[in-house]
């Protein structure tokens, strides 16, 4: 990462980062396109507005940001820790994911908070993408911003009617009831094997393998963690029948996003 302030702005130089590959592509809800090359939106309760100022060079102007929220904020949501050029250079060793990553070579797995990932995609279930929005628009605008699982904790499903959620509203009323009393830990769950902590979540109602691993990759950052919806199935019954390659290994999650991308664009 590469950075310098300019006035009220920060500067940033990045490689391997696309805005419309990352933040709409449906991992994060909350951003929303503004302009050609710019977006606006929030890390729980956080706002940033960021452009794409030199696409070739890769730099971006992260608006009136300054230098400690840069670090304490959008460093580790926006994943800049991780040389994803190095990731895509590992991956390109298999034929149909160096195809995958040329084509949507910008993409970053943002590194969400687990309750927002959660909820979020507890809401994302047999939806579409401006519904889950208005959705989550409509919970943010009602407790004037995101609300944490401690505020939501006397709603009920019908208080929850505002929503117009349907039947996600009870998934996300048990979701908090679990976590309320004790019963589940968003952060001792991210500290299981994948296997025990997918698990973990799908007690939760409504929560079923799919919106379990989106948590776990997206909300707490398990990048071996593997969504499968109707694009991977597809992708794997065509391209990885008998399983994905080695080169993706402990980070199966990081290449779904390339191959999701690849065949949702390419079929």
């Amino acid at each position: 990462m590469d950075y310098r302030i300019d006035g009220g702005d920060i500067l940033l130089r990045q490689p391997d980062f696309d805005l419309d590959e990352t933040l709409d592509c449906g991992q994060a809800f909350r951003w929303v396109k503004t302009a050609p090359d710019t977006y606006e939106g929030y890390y729980l309760n956080s706002f940033l507005r960021i452009s794409a100022e030199d696409k070739r060079d890769g730099v971006f102007r992260l608006h009136d940001t300054t230098e400690q929220d840069l670090l304490d904020k959008w460093y580790d949501y926006l994943d800049l820790s991780t040389d994803y050029g190095e990731l895509k250079r590992r991956f390109s060793e298999d034929g149909t994911l160096s195809k995958a990553c040329a084509f949507a070579g910008g993409i970053r797995i943002l590194r969400q908070d687990s309750w927002e990932a959660l909820s979020s995609f507890i809401i994302s279930q047999n939806n579409n993408i401006p519904r889950i929005k208005g959705i989550i628009g409509r919970l943010t605008e009602h407790y004037g911003g995101y609300p944490t699982i401690e505020q939501l904790s006397p709603e009920t499903e019908e208080s929850l009617a505002f929503l117009r959620s349907g039947f996600r509203a009870k998934y996300l009323v048990d979701a908090v009831s679990k976590l309320t009393s004790g019963e589940l830990d968003l952060s001792g769950i991210a500290a299981l094997p994948l296997a025990d902590a997918q698990k973990a979540l799908m007690t939760v109602k409504g929560v079923g393998p799919k919106v379990a691993m989106c948590t776990l990759l997206f909300g707490m950052h398990k990048t071996d963690a593997f969504p499968v919806d109707v694009w991977m199935k597809r992708a794997l019954e065509k391209w990885y029948p008998n399983g994905l390659p080695d080169c993706v290994k402990d980070f199966e999650g990081t290449a779904q996003q390339y191959l999701f991308h690849y065949i949702r664009n390419n079929s």
